[in-house]
């Protein structure tokens, strides 16, 4: 039977990472630090391997840090997490962005498929504007088993990576660009009509998303 915590103003299912392999995560917007502090020690109290806060501010971040001295956080992909019991390393994920502004999203993205138990390795700034960028990243991209794109803009990024791996590749649509971007939209749209198959798309600016489906993928190749 599955369980959960309850702690009245939250219900935390702590049963998410046996039923799943990946931990329930708590996001940080609208939760006061008392909140945040209290769902990562029911997480942590249950077994939990880690306890990932995203979209976590500076008083976020300090409440994580204060429940222990392993807590780790990144101001600027604004994330905080704790590791004591992730898996060991199966398969492999590369993320490639588009730009160095897309940075917080590909951090977002490695966290989240390395504390689930994947090799991470990633390559910054490889967008479609100085495409010969790319070449570096080539051989990681051909040997992966999950490849996660980052790109804003016109996402062009997606459609090149999409047409030349093998592996599936989970693209994250991210809100850089000026105006017409529409923070994020056209690149989302840009992704989901891209002509290369074997690209799936997650929501705008959803590191989260894309890692915890790549490491899926990723250690299900491995086995």
């Amino acid at each position: 039977m599955d369980s959960f915590s309850d702690l009245g103003f939250a219900r935390v299912d702590t049963s998410r990472e046996a039923r799943q392999g990946a931990p329930e995560a708590i996001v940080a917007e609208g939760k006061t630090p008392e909140e945040i502090s209290a769902i990562a020690t029911a997480l942590l109290e249950a077994g939990s391997g880690s306890v990932l806060v995203t979209r976590a501010d500076k008083a976020a971040r300090e409440a994580v840090l204060a429940l222990g001295d392993d807590a780790v956080e990144d101001e600027r992909a604004r994330l905080a997490w704790i590791a004591r019991g992730v898996p060991e390393a199966k398969g492999l994920v590369t993320i490639v962005s588009g730009g160095t502004s897309d940075g917080p999203v590909v951090r977002e993205a490695q966290v989240r498929a390395e504390l689930l138990g994947t090799e991470v390795i990633v390559h910054r700034d490889a967008g479609v504007a100085g495409l010969h960028r790319l070449e570096p990243a080539l051989p990681d991209l051909k040997r992966a088993d999950c490849v996660v794109v980052v790109a804003g803009w016109d996402a062009a990024l997606a459609s090149v990576v999409g047409g030349i791996v093998a592996a599936p590749v989970i693209a994250v649509p991210t809100s850089t660009g000026y105006g017409a971007a529409f923070g994020g939209v056209s690149a989302l749209l840009a992704m989901l009509t891209s002509c290369a198959a074997g690209v799936a798309v997650v929501n705008i600016d959803d590191g989260f998303g894309a890692g915890t489906i790549a490491a899926r993928i990723a250690r299900q190749s491995a086995k």
